[in-house]
């Protein structure tokens, strides 16, 4: 680890300048310079008053962030078809019910629906990718074809139905996880 460069970071990051570190930490705007550059090592307790300054600490500046996994593909979705409601859903991001949001691809076939989901916290967005369904939300019903969206608080009973005759596909999101 390039203990130089992650002070930089912290210290832009802070809005200070060498000079406003230095200042801060009794140092040398040279001193915080070098140490920057990895040309020198504060010693421990040294660190540690810079890392205050920086508001922060040994252990949460030595700890590894992990790797984040940012692109998918199709070998990472797992996939769930009900032959009963005739759709089948694809999950598209692994592990996704530990995130803030949960997006699916949902195909419905013609005549097909999703299960009726009971009011819950939260929200749902989807983007229909081709056909057209029908979005039942409490009483109400709402067409989307093609290139249309939807967007509602899931505070009431809802769920989705295939309008066409050769079935619909769905960017369907909901946060919190539900799916």
């Amino acid at each position: 680890m390039e203990i130089g460069s992650k002070i930089k970071e912290l210290r832009i990051l802070n809005g200070l300048t060498q000079e406003d570190l230095a200042d801060r930490c009794e140092l040398s705007k040279g001193f915080i310079s070098q140490i920057e550059r990895d040309l020198t090592s504060p010693s421990i307790s040294t660190l540690i008053d810079i890392l205050q300054c920086l508001g922060t600490d040994l252990k949460e500046f030595f700890q590894e962030e992990e790797e984040q996994k940012v692109v998918f593909k199709k070998e990472d979705f797992f996939e769930k078809t009900d032959s009963e409601l005739h759709n089948t859903i694809e999950w598209i991001i692994p592990n996704a019910q530990k995130n803030e949001m949960e997006p699916i691809l949902l195909t419905l076939e013609a005549g097909g629906s999703t299960y009726i989901d009971a009011p819950h916290e939260g929200e749902e967005f989807g983007y229909v990718l081709s056909g057209s369904i029908m979005i039942h939300l409490g009483s109400k019903k709402y067409k989307a074809s093609k290139g249309e969206t939807f967007y509602y608080k899931a505070d009431k009973q809802h769920y989705l139905t295939c309008c066409g005759k050769n079935g619909a596909k769905i960017l369907w999101v909901s946060t919190p996880p539900n799916f």
